[in-house]
């Protein structure tokens, strides 16, 4: 009960205290190692500035003393504020609690595990300031891994691609936004992956920022099946008719495969008086076979988001804020 009271007077608090300037988002998850150092060089970054702020953390689920950390900063800084998923629900959905409770006109969203640097806020919200509407990241001397790097460049082409929007890094979570062109998408933010993109293609006006990128401490929680995953919900998300053209790729490919199998069979049929029609056969099978359950597994992702729609389920559940 004694914490619950607590919570409760924070909230009143807080609704008595003018909106401020600036909100910082931060998703966490098993970050009790560097929330300290995060909160330090943040606080360092902007206390020296005109604008006042808050600092938003959407824990996501932690295992960890994640949140007792929040706690004790909340303690001792009121404008810093917290939310507590009840389980891992993942970085979208963690991403709309935070920009849902943002009061600031200017909202820097940010990753909480120190591959984004703090000191690099002032220059996004700048950007904003000059005019801009969104303030993208772009990871300068990427340090990830060539399997985490790769995908995301095949994944920034497809974003590209599907939503008309000419900006070279979509993965990169350390943006800021004008909260007037955030507050239109909130209604499909954490049920859509890549929140900038969706941003972005409501129409909003963009600059790249060049930001420092460190190297992740400890394992991507981004596996191969992960990014797969990632790419298919891009598909679905992003590309307004997808089966058709899979469709029209896939009797492309099977017709010009068989075209040119059957061409080279007869040459070598008649060149050899032996056409090895079994193995160029089971070639043809397999690449069709393959192309279906791409198609398949696509089909999939809009079946599990109508699944979704139909049963109204919430993105998240909070266990506790602050």
């Amino acid at each position: 009960m004694a914490g619950t009271e607590v919570v409760e007077t924070a909230r009143v608090t807080e609704a008595d205290l003018p909106a401020p300037d600036l909100s910082i988002v931060v998703t966490v998850f098993n970050e009790a190692a560097s929330v300290d150092e995060l909160y330090r060089r943040t606080i360092a970054a902007l206390d020296a500035g005109p604008r006042t702020f808050e600092l938003i953390f959407v824990d996501d689920g932690s295992t960890d003393g994640t949140f007792a950390a929040l706690e004790r900063l909340h303690g001792g800084d009121p404008r810093v504020r917290a939310v507590r998923f009840k389980r891992n629900f993942g970085q979208h959905p963690a991403m709309h609690a935070g920009l849902s409770r943002a009061r600031g006109e200017v909202v820097v969203t940010m990753d909480g595990d120190l591959q984004n640097e703090p000191e690099d806020i002032p220059r996004l919200v700048e950007a904003v300031e000059a005019g801009n509407d969104v303030a993208s990241g772009r990871r300068r001397a990427r340090k990830d891994s060539v399997g985490r790097s790769v995908p995301s460049r095949v994944i920034n082409g497809m974003l590209r691609r599907f939503t008309g929007v000419a900006i070279s890094d979509f993965g990169c979570a350390f943006n800021a936004y004008r909260r007037d062109a955030v507050e239109p998408m909130l209604g499909s933010i954490g049920k859509q992956k890549f929140t900038k993109a969706l941003v972005l293609s409501g129409g909003a006006s963009v600059i790249e920022v060049d930001v420092a990128h460190a190297p992740r401490h400890g394992p991507s929680r981004y596996s191969p099946l992960r990014l797969t995953r990632l790419a298919l919900h891009v598909m679905a998300g992003y590309w307004p008719q997808p089966i058709q053209w899979i469709g029209v790729l896939l009797g492309s490919v099977s017709s010009l495969l068989a075209f040119g199998l059957g061409v080279y069979g007869i040459v070598f049929w008649i060149g050899e008086s032996n056409f090895p029609g079994p193995l160029f056969g089971g070639v043809a099978i397999l690449s069709v076979l393959g192309i279906q359950g791409f198609i398949l597994a696509l089909i999939g992702e809009y079946l599990g988001r109508i699944q979704r729609d139909v049963e109204g389920r919430p993105i998240y559940t909070i266990d506790r804020e602050f």
